[in-house]
């Protein structure tokens, strides 16, 4: 079967909710023992729930990404579970809104702790896993904004710049040890998080500022979970055994059609 995952172990960071959980999802499907890094306890362990119902049995564990010590442990000890990593997905991530006028340096900290550090913290961690097998897949999640400027996005777009060249980097040191590194650029997903900045900052008018924001793909509307979920599946699978240190758009036309 194509793009199986089956026998295969994958670590997802923020593999809870939004486009986290429709990964931890689509992976169990498609055969590989899923385990979810997330610090919501309620969204990761429920995740893990449904996936053992219906697929693989899957598992969480609370680990706060920006922490290296608890990084380190919880993917020491899945790696001991499992006899080997085969697959991880830097998904975990925070959003903010403003320009550097507006940006604290406590915002620009918070922000490089978790979108930065925690990919760092992540890689580092499973790459002596990976080079003990000598193979391995790493999916960062970067963001359109790792390539074009967007408006009042500076400390996130100064975040996701950081995610597109640490992939190049990886991809690069660890061609001669068979690590694959690439990144996944979404424009807007609807997810709960979009749902929740609008009715946080638009009371009443949610609808139009949904079609709005819906309005600045090309395309017309904003992505699904799921469509994120099945490139990374595709980047994660056999099928794209030639592909490394490849930034991969999804976005509906964003970064070549506007303007």
């Amino acid at each position: 079967m194509k793009l199986s995952l089956k026998d295969k172990t994958a670590i997802i960071t923020g593999g809870g909710s939004g486009i986290g959980k429709a990964m931890s999802e689509t992976f169990a499907e498609m055969g590989a023992t899923v385990f979810i890094l997330d610090m919501n306890e309620e969204t990761g362990s429920q995740t893990a729930h449904n996936i053992s119902l219906k697929h693989n049995p899957a598992f969480f564990y609370k680990c706060d990404v920006s922490k290296y010590q608890n990084v380190e442990k919880v993917i020491s000890e899945i790696n001991r579970i499992k006899n080997g990593i085969d697959i991880l997905i830097n998904n975990a991530g925070i959003g903010f809104v403003g320009n550097i006028e507006n940006t604290s340096e406590e915002d620009l900290d918070r922000l490089y702790s978790v979108n930065v550090k925690g990919v760092f913290n992540c890689i580092k961690a499973v790459i002596p896993y990976f080079k003990e097998k000598n193979k391995g897949i790493i999916i960062n999640m970067a963001s359109i904004a790792s390539s074009v400027g967007i408006a009042d996005r500076f400390a996130y777009s100064m975040t996701k710049g950081a995610v597109l060249t640490m992939t190049y980097s990886i991809a690069k040191d660890y061609l001669v040890d068979n690590i694959r590194c690439n990144c996944i650029s979404p424009a807007r997903i609807h997810t709960p998080f979009v749902d929740n900045f609008i009715a946080k900052n638009y009371p009443g008018k949610e609808k139009e500022m949904f079609e709005n924001l819906s309005k600045t793909q090309p395309i017309g509307r904003m992505g699904k979970p799921q469509e994120v979920a099945n490139l990374a599946l595709f980047l994660c699978s056999d099928e794209a055994s030639f592909i490394t240190g490849t930034d991969f758009p999804i976005d509906g036309g964003f970064i070549k059609l506007n303007g």
